[in-house]
């Protein structure tokens, strides 16, 4: 018996009938609810200094491999379409390559495979790619905020970090997990001289590459708003030295999209805090100890693990999870007077 099969399947009230098209996951502000982050650890080989203090390690349990399956599989019922795995760095855990053929195995409501993806530090990439592959993974994010060996290990702490990295990129790539993006998180005075570097980069190695401003997530909370470098820099910056056109996107997308005007390379820009995007925000997120986060700054959690160790049917952790969506909020408030920081930091709650 495959894990997906093995928690209880109870009989469900009409409104889970597979054969009503209506989106079940819409929150109170009309958002259809299709992607699902799932951690399954918050443990990490690296400790970035925008992330990690260098001093904390993991805070949070992890679960069985077969508990994510099954929250999975639920959320899948209900109308999730896209499940990426994350971290701390998902490829420490030793079932990861497990976790994700059962995840591929999924059917959508209207009986298409769900796509499933992760995003990785990329150290341990190298071997695990066509693995991955193999067992159904459509496509992975590397986290990569250098493109300069030295500047690269002073970042992770890590010593040859972005040699074992760039294997990582390498053996992706090989395996056909593409679209292959990698992600630069920005901080002034830090990394934004690499903007172009990486420009370059993503011309020649047939990656994406998605900028991303700093956020208020980081574990010694120094975040403040001068420290960002915002969209309309990074665009400046890179038509300086080429000409580039935006690219269609879908609405729940979280990167604007722009192409080299030769066609050679894309970038994108995930602009949270200067163009924030929550008005289509498509996303629900899981902890690697099992709390349903409706909002990467949420303040607020919603126990799922503790309620299937009590017993619930699956009918009722469906039940459980329509009203839990209904709580998603309308959006963030970085940078207002009054913000409160999200309840856990990114390394804790999940990429």
């Amino acid at each position: 018996m495959r894990l997906e099969d093995q928690s209880e399947v109870s009989t469900l009230s009409p409104s889970f009938s597979a054969q009503d098209g209506r989106a079940l996951l819409v929150d109170k502000f009309g958002r259809e609810i299709t992607d699902l982050r799932l951690s399954i650890t918050d443990r990490c080989n690296y400790k970035c200094v925008y992330c990690r203090t260098g001093k904390v390690g993991a805070q949070y349990p992890e679960l069985p491999l077969a508990d994510y399956v099954r929250m999975a599989r639920l959320f899948v019922r209900l109308g999730i379409r896209k499940i990426r795995l994350t971290g701390g760095e998902p490829l420490l855990r030793h079932d990861v390559v497990e976790l994700v053929g059962e995840l591929a195995r999924l059917r959508s409501r209207d009986g298409q495979s769900v796509e499933v993806a992760l995003t990785t530090n990329g150290h341990l990439l190298a071997e695990l790619a066509q693995p991955l592959k193999d067992a159904g993974l459509r496509r992975v994010t590397v986290s990569m905020d250098a493109v300069e060996a030295e500047r690269f290990a002073r970042i992770t702490r890590v010593p040859r970090s972005y040699e074992a990295v760039l294997a990582g990129v390498r053996a992706a790539r090989e395996a056909g997990l593409k679209p292959l993006k990698v992600n630069c998180v920005l901080l002034r005075g830090f990394n934004e001289d690499q903007i172009v570097p990486f420009a370059e980069f993503a011309r020649q190695a047939d990656v994406v590459v998605r900028f991303i401003e700093f956020m208020p997530l980081e574990e010694e909370r120094v975040w403040s708003p001068q420290i960002v470098v915002t969209m309309d820099e990074v665009l400046e910056r890179l038509r300086s030295r080429y000409p580039l056109h935006e690219i269609r996107r879908d609405p729940s997308e979280t990167a604007r999209r722009y192409r080299f005007d030769d066609g050679l390379g894309e970038i994108g820009i995930i602009a949270p805090v200067s163009h924030p995007f929550c008005g289509h925000c498509s996303r629900v997120r899981i902890t690697s100890d099992g709390k349903v986060r409706t909002c990467l700054f949420s303040v607020f959690e919603h126990d799922l693990a503790d309620l299937m160790r009590k017993g619930a049917t699956d009918g009722e952790v469906m039940e459980w999870i329509l009203q839990v969506v209904l709580t998603k909020e309308e959006r963030h408030h970085i940078g207002e007077p009054g913000f409160v920081p999200a309840s856990r930091t990114m390394v804790h709650i999940g990429g």
